[in-house]
Parts: structure tokens; sequence; C-alpha cells
């Protein structure tokens, strides 16, 4: 459910999409997006800020993707999943916005470093759209965002109707890091573009955006497609996958492996947070899912 900003004075608290932290300068809150100071700890969080207009002055270190021109000599502030927290207190940021994937770990080092702190929900396209909107307004960029919200509305009803009347697949999707994987949920963000394309998870129902299962399970389950997807570090766990799927003997019970659908995603495509890259990963699963050409 959408959840709205809620913007309190005397509470000092703000609410975006899913959580928030206490609002340490609530005459800050709200404002045009030039007065305020901006810092953004994950690459897809620059890149909305990007799309909004917005100056940073603080963005992560990326080992995998280079920043938007505009952001280009912003002072680094560390990496998404452990942002330096002193060089963060340096900057005087008036708001510091996350992922909400890194809630958990990130909230109470925010709070500790009276760090004015929210998380934008990027666990689905629709998530981040909510997310966007609810950014205009807090930052003065009510049309942009409008303007990015028109064009996914277009897009959206223009594709949600191309698989419409397909047999939908059913879909095991698994994210790795090197030496181990989970299954990924629908609820997850690479869940969430499989639903969008069509597909069904094998593991539809589940709460969490990733769970632990076993291979057995897995197996009575029988997926006609599998999907494996990385965490970080892509060329490592693409390698992992491979010796996993040859060396253990389960897999070659598995349908989806015996009719070969078994599918490595893109790393630029299907990351953790959802990116303006969706309409390339959805024309990716097109091909996976139902065997079309890209």
């Amino acid at each position: 459910m959408r959840r709205k900003i809620i913007i309190s004075v005397l509470a000092a608290v703000f609410i975006l999409s899913l959580t928030a932290c206490v609002d340490q300068h609530p005459e800050k809150t709200k404002g045009s997006a030039g007065n305020l100071r901006i810092v953004a700890t994950s690459m897809a969080t620059v890149e909305i800020m990007d799309k909004l207009g917005v100056e940073l002055i603080g963005i992560p270190n990326s080992n995998l993707s280079e920043p938007p021109e505009r952001y280009k000599d912003v002072r680094k502030v560390g990496m998404p999943m452990s942002p330096d927290m002193e060089v963060i207190q340096s900057l005087h940021p008036d708001w510091v916005f996350s992922p909400n994937s890194l809630e958990p770990d990130l909230k109470p080092k925010y709070e500790a470093a009276g760090v004015n702190a929210a998380f934008l929900n990027l666990r689905s396209v629709e998530g981040m759209y909510n997310s966007i909107k609810e950014l205009g307004d807090l930052l003065g960029r009510e049309q942009e965002a409008k303007a990015l919200i028109d064009e996914y509305n277009s897009f959206y009803e223009e594709y949600k109707s191309r698989n419409a009347d397909k047999e939908k697949p059913r879909v095991l999707v698994l994210m790795g890091l090197p030496g181990s994987y989970i299954v990924a949920t629908e609820n997850s963000y690479v869940g969430s573009l499989v639903k969008m394309a069509g597909g069904i998870n094998v593991y539809e129902g589940e709460s969490e955006e990733f769970i632990a299962a076993n291979t057995e399970d897995m197996s009575k389950r029988d997926p006609d497609i599998i999907l494996r997807a990385a965490h970080a570090l892509p060329d490592q766990v693409v390698e992992m996958f491979a010796e996993e799927f040859e060396q253990n003997d389960i897999w070659k019970h598995f349908r989806a492996v015996q009719e070969k659908r078994v599918y490595d995603l893109p790393y630029e495509q299907f990351g953790m947070s959802a990116t303006f890259k969706y309409p390339a990963a959805l024309d990716t699963l097109q091909g996976m899912l139902y065997g079309e050409e890209q």
C-alpha cells in the first residue's frame, strides 16, 4: 500500500514510501531542492535525483557504473551498503536518501550520527514512481516528477497488454553471491519485473523479498524457467552458478534444466533496486519467458 509523506514540524518526522528517520531540522524539511543540501547513497537514488534535476553534495562510490555528468565532481561518501558517516556528517546535509532495502543496516547509523535521512521504495517499478511523486512534492520538483510518471504510465498502458493472452510461465528466480544463493520472491525488484512481464513466481505469496529454500523444495515446485541474478560481483556469481548447476546432481532433474531454460540475467538491468532501465529489462525477459526476439 502506498504510504504518503507525512511532514510534521511538531513531531519532526518524515515518512517516504515505507519508512523514515527523525528529522533533526524540521524547518528545512520541505522547499526548493536548490536550497537544500542533499546526499544520495546509492546509484539508483542518484539517477532519480538526476531525472528530477536535483543537485547533490554527496554521491556513493561505485565500481560498476559512472555517475551522471552533473555529479562527476561531487564528493564521494562511500559504498552504498556502508557509507562513511563521518564524511556525510561533514557535509551537513538537510537530507540523505537511501534505498529502503538497506534500511535495517543504515537507519541505526543515521540516527546515531544525527543525520536527517529517508528511505525510498525501490523494490519495484511502481514503488520507484511512488517515491518520485513524493520526492517531487518534497523538493519542489512537481513538474519534473509528473513528466516522469506520465511517461511511465504511457509505457505501462501499452506494455501490460503485450502478454495478457499468453500462457504464464512459472519462474524460479535465484539471487546469488559468490559461494551462495537464495530465492528472490515477487517482492524483490527482480521478482517484480518477472511479475510485470506476466511470469508467475513459484514462491508466490511469500512476504519477504528473499527466502532460503532447499533444492528439493525448488524441484517440487517444477518451474518452467530458472532465472539467475547477482546481488554483487556479477562475473563471480555467473561462474558460481555455472559450477553449482554442473556439480550438484539435483539440478539435472529440473525440467527447466533439461529443457535448457536457465538464464543468467544481465546485472546492469537486474540489480537490487529499481532503475530507469526497467524497459530494457522487460525486453530481456520477453525473450527468456516467451522466446521472443529482443
